[in-house]
């Protein structure tokens, strides 16, 4: 009950449509200017946080000794300020490094025709 396949239909029965893969999300986009104007905003945000929080963080006491001397001056820090600090501005430098790979994959788009023309 075998049938005999002859040349001519094996060599259409091997050959596959050249069908174009499924266009996916690709990296150059030239949406990516929003999302570095978002996080360029954040990180300005984040970096006036982590000022403010250091100002909170460190606090200066002077306590008088003697009259006609001058005081001690004495230097407070408080932990919880200095580190809500230190994490904002780390969280500033990442977006600040996001920021500038958004910049750059979004100068680097190509026009659709010549990113055909390569293929």
């Amino acid at each position: 009950m075998t049938e005999a396949v002859t040349d001519q239909e094996s060599e259409t029965a091997v050959e596959e449509p050249d069908v174009a893969p499924p266009a996916g999300p690709s990296l150059h986009q030239p949406k990516r200017w929003l999302i570095a104007a978002g996080e360029v905003v954040a990180i300005v945000l984040l970096v006036w946080l982590a000022v403010w929080a250091w100002n909170r963080g460190v606090v200066k006491l002077a306590y008088p000794i003697l009259e006609g001397h001058e005081p001690f001056i004495s230097t407070r820090y408080h932990g919880n300020w200095l580190g809500t600090a230190v994490g904002a501005f780390t969280l500033a430098v990442i977006l600040a490094l996001d920021a500038v790979r958004q910049v750059v994959l979004a100068v680097r788009t190509r026009p659709q025709k010549a990113a055909e023309a390569d293929v």
